[in-house]
């Protein structure tokens, strides 16, 4: 459904004038204030603010003006002088976690939008798909990333170009030797695609493909050149109008360029011709070769794509920019066994004289950019059902059919569910949804062909409730071009939020690999937090869709800037300025602390910038709008109890209508906020809390917890402050509290246990136990329970287990031992997998045996189960095996390594491993993963996010330091040696105490 919320534009300014073309569409993030910039080996215009000789309108830079929060589409959006042409971009959550997602991806998946732990209080089905819709909003922000020029936003705007002292563009060589002849990273905006004619010849023996691609184009501004994208393409033949050019190619950039002796006048119709030969990307991006083992053991090849952000052009010579969108034809032969998917329908299939069949699909309907276009040669099965007139199929590997099921029949009740929601028919003939064997990311949202890991679309009926729901959440979120957003999601974007390594919503990006890194929780979460915060802000429960609904048809087609939708937004009866709230959290980094100070019924709330550094010079005078919504003693459940006050200014004050003992602020943490309440109304919420549990709603209470520690970190409360809390801890019962409680304090064992405080640790692990023995005891081992029970059992066995209960293990190892010996008949329910596949691990005897049931399970979210446990072993031998089969990718795919490794250091002597292992061979990793991708942010986190001492930082330093343009500046390394230094801080300030307590 991302034809609905294809959101927060891939948009591009270069226009003193900024307008936008929409197609129904919801904004998204906008990206500026560059953290880090590599120097570039020519000089780069896009970052120059002085203006250039006007021989080609392309060759001057222009900043746009303020307001910079973008929308983008996917319908036929003409670009002319005075409009800018804004993309739509969609991405996942998730989760990927490799998807992106990232934060939203839980351990067992790289997908970001794995369902994150929920509370025991289930919302309905219709409250968790209505949830879906604030996700990505915002998920799909991040692209905007790599294509904004360079300006600062500030509350003044941008500055005016600089028109004193013009520069001569500095062009490079190509790899013939010629001049090249563009010097910036943005493709000049002389040349508009219209068409593209696509023709492929893979052939899935040789692992190559042939290509011949016909680009129809119109000219916008006079230019004596072209000047597009490529990336490992060998140009065998190229025409201009029928007339052979030299295609002239820059590596750096991934740019290729024809140059002409006469100007190409504006307004003139031209068509440029390719031909051209490539290898299958070796990688999970571009056009790229996976395979899987059938059921008779045999290999099988397939042929996949995965554009998004930066690699259509390694399929297809192409304006690789999403501002750059046209319709496309394509053809695709294959041999008569295989079959082939693409973005529409097939046209027709055609019999050739080499015997290979060429399928026709039909002309897209809307105009696209090229990160959305996708095509598959398989030889997959499907299951298909109307839904008010779409076809709607669901494809994978034939052994996996029977488990495609539970994802027909949620994404027709879902596809539904939006027609109605949204007023707005899906305009598609069709929506395929396909599961690949080999897949980086969670999912891909492309125009009608939405592919996913298998683990994210594949269930069978025997699956545990929370595998499905995380199903059902994934295809909620690629239809919507939403997601999820689940309370500890938002915990973990605040997390990363509050460093000073992080990034505003809006923040330029200078490199590709910048592009890369901006798929991260700060782009994702945040950007869905603050429209959720929003939401929350507004009386009525209608409000924001009604705005969204009237937003949507009012623009459909037509152009917009933000402010259109704030407007939409914005009722005549509610006096809040949307436009201006949500500026002040788009345009900054980072988050306030709001502190209180109540004294009888008067409450002062005082805003400031809640930044966790190591440097105490380090000082922001930032100031947000926000929404502050409370509760008191004498009312704190129900909705209606919530009433909201909105902080502008440093400090505020306001009345209660009575005195009142205690507050709580940021009511069911629906607000991107942390809250410090002072030492008196800390002591008065614990003391409310021991009395009475269930005085606070669970997310409330969970945002206690998170915000009392992130409060010790930043240094504003003692840790016997949170010593006190945590005293409560014991009577909790719901899942959202417990699992954040959880991940609290073993976070802290973990550190003590990689700074090889052995004492300490042990601890610490006998208190974790301890505090939560009542509520371990009471989950059983086989009974099934609902959702939020399956999850709170799940978390707490699996900490259980890893703290080595002798109870724990020996249910888990028993449970094995039948599951081994039934041949697989007795079930071990789905949320008590991991745990039972972690136990198995440790031990060498059962370690040999789920390897070999890790080699021939079929499915997948089973088969990554078993890998966590086998990750989890202590033998170095079999860390060694595992470690290497994953870099080969034999018995064990090269797409699971960031988990592997990250499973691995939740141990001191895994984590030693790893990390030896990724200085080894980071060459060869970021071969197979980008360099910034968030496949190498969790791999870089995973062995530094609980170091806590000097020389653990000075090795991590000291590594990164000399790997200078091989990831060297990426902001996820610049986040680990922050987060290094602020756990040594943390540890050094509070092991006293933590001597003295435990």
């Amino acid at each position: 459904m991302k034809y609905l919320f294809n959101v927060f534009s891939r948009c591009y300014s270069y226009k003193p004038l900024q307008t936008f073309h929409f197609h129904a569409n919801l904004p998204r993030n906008m990206i500026e204030n560059s953290m880090f910039e590599e120097e570039p080996d020519v000089v780069d215009l896009a970052k120059d603010s002085t203006t250039f000789p006007a021989l080609d309108p392309d060759e001057v830079t222009y900043e746009p003006r303020s307001s910079r929060l973008l929308v983008r589409g996917l319908g036929e959006n003409d670009m002319d002088d005075d409009e800018e042409d804004c993309e739509s971009s969609a991405r996942l959550l998730g989760m990927s976690f490799m998807n992106r997602s990232s934060a939203h991806r839980s351990n067992s998946s790289p997908y970001t939008r794995q369902a994150p732990p929920r509370s025991c209080s289930r919302p309905s089905s219709r409250t968790i798909v209505v949830c879906v819709l604030f996700l990505v909003i915002v998920a799909s922000m991040t692209m905007v990333l790599y294509f904004l020029p360079a300006c600062t936003f500030t509350k003044a705007g941008c500055p005016k170009p600089n028109k004193t002292n013009p520069i001569e563009p500095v062009y490079p060589i190509s790899t013939n030797g010629e001049l090249f002849p563009w010097a910036q990273l943005r493709l000049p905006q002389s040349i508009k695609p219209l068409s593209y004619d696509l023709t492929l010849n893979p052939d899935l023996d040789k692992m190559t493909f042939t290509g011949r691609t016909v680009i129809n184009m119109s000219i916008l501004h006079s230019t004596n050149r072209i000047v597009f994208h490529g990336a490992n393409l060998s140009i065998t033949k190229a025409t201009f109008m029928a007339s052979d050019v030299t295609v002239l190619e820059y590596k750096p950039r991934q740019q290729l360029a024809v140059n002409f002796s006469e100007e190409l006048k504006a307004g003139q119709y031209c068509v440029l011709t390719m031909e051209y030969s490539a290898n299958f990307s070796n990688t999970y991006d571009g056009f790229y070769n996976s395979s899987y083992i059938d059921k008779d053991g045999n290999k099988r090849v397939l042929a996949a794509t995965q554009f998004e952000p930066l690699s259509a052009r390694k399929a297809f010579p192409c304006f690789d920019e999403p501002a750059f969108k046209a319709t496309f034809l394509i053809k695709i032969s294959r041999k008569k066994t295989y079959m082939t998917l693409s973005n529409m329908p097939k046209a027709k299939s055609t019999n050739l004289s080499n015997g290979l069949v060429q399928d026709e699909f039909e002309k897209t309907s809307v105009n696209m950019s090229t990160y959305l276009v996708a095509f598959i040669v398989a030889n997959f099965t499907s299951i298909t059902k109307n839904v008010s007139g779409t076809q709607v199929s669901v494809y994978s590997v034939p052994e996996k059919i029977g488990h495609t099921e539970y994802a027909l029949t949620i994404t027709s009740k879902l596809l539904e569910f939006y027609n109605n929601f949204f007023d707005i028919n899906y305009p598609l003939k069709k929506l395929d949804l396909v599961a690949i064997p080999d897949f980086l990311a969670g999912a891909m949202e492309n125009w009608g062909l939405i592919t996913f890991r298998e683990t994210t679309l594949l269930v069978g009926n025997e699956s545990s409730l929370l595998e499905k729901q995380v199903v059902a959440s994934v295809i909620a979120h690629e239809l919507a071009h939403q997601g999820n957003l689940f309370l500890s999601v938002r915990f973990r974007a605040l997390d990363k939020d509050a460093l000073s390594s992080s990034h505003a919503v809006s923040t330029d990006v200078n490199t590709t690999e910048q592009v890369e890194e901006m798929f991260d929780s700060v782009s994702y979460e945040k950007g869905a937090s603050i429209l959720l915060m929003l939401n929350a802000s507004f009386p009525g429960d209608q409000q924001f869709r009604k705005g969204i609904i009237e937003y949507l048809k009012q623009f459909s087609g037509l152009n917009t800037d933000t402010d259109d939708l704030w407007n939409s937004l914005t009722q005549p009866t509610h006096h809040m300025n949307v436009s201006q709230m949500m500026t002040s959290w788009t345009s900054q980094k980072g988050f306030p602390l709001v502190t209180v100070n109540l004294m009888g019924n008067q409450v002062t709330l005082t805003q400031e910038h809640f930044l966790l550094t190591s440097d105490n010079t380090t000082h922001t005078s930032s100031l947000w709008n926000i929404p502050v919504t409370y509760v008191n003693d004498s009312c704190s459940l129900a909705p209606e109890c919530r009433q909201v006050f909105t902080l502008k200014n440093k400090s505020d004050t306001f009345k209660l209508s009575k005195n009142v003992t205690w507050l709580k602020l940021n009511y069911k943490s629906t607000g991107f906020y942390i809250v410090d309440y002072g030492k008196d109304g800390w002591s008065a919420l614990t003391e409310a809390l021991s009395k009475n549990v269930s005085v606070l709603t669970h997310e409330d209470r969970a945002s206690l917890i998170h915000n009392i520690f992130a409060l010790s970190r930043l240094g504003r409360v003692t840790f016997r402050q949170v010593l006190n809390l945590q005293k409560y801890f014991s009577l909790e019962t719901e899942t959202s509290p417990v699992m954040e409680a959880l991940l609290q304090l073993n976070n802290i064992y973990r550190q003590l246990e990689k700074r090889q405080e052995s004492n300490l640790a042990s601890r610490m692990k006998n208190f974790i136990r301890g505090t939560f023995r009542d509520l371990i005891a009471n989950q059983t081992w086989d009974k099934e329970e609902n959702v939020s029970k399956q999850e709170l059992r799940s978390a707490l066995l699996e900490m259980a287990c890893s703290l080595n209960d002798e109870n724990c293990t020996h249910q888990a190892t028993s449970l094995f031992k039948k599951y081994k010996d039934s041949n697989g008949t007795i079930r071990i329910p789905g949320d008590l997998q991991q745990t039972v596949f972690t136990v198995a691990g440790q031990s060498d005897e059962t370690w040999d045996t789920l390897f070999n049931m890790y080699v021939h399970a079929t499915y997948d979210s089973e088969k990554r189960k078993m890998l966590k446990g086998l990750a989890s072993t202590q033998n170095p031998q079999r860390l060694v095996q595992i470690l290497s089969s994953g870099l080969r990718g034999s018995l064990i795919q090269t797409q699971e390594l960031p988990l592997i490794i990250s499973t691995m250091c939740q141990s001191f002597a895994g984590c030693l491993f790893a990390w030896d292992f990724i200085q080894e061979n980071w060459d060869r990793l970021i071969e197979k993963f980008p360099i910034g991708s968030f496949a190498i942010q969790t791999i870089i986190k995973s062995v530094t996010s609980q170091s806590s001492t000097q020389a653990q930082l000075n090795k991590v330093q000291a590594f990164f330091s000399g790997l200078k343009e091989r990831g060297s500046q990426m902001r996820s390394v610049q986040e680990a040696l922050e987060t290094i230094k602020l756990n040594r801080d943390w540890m050094d300030r509070n092991l006293p105490t933590l001597r003295r307590w435990l």
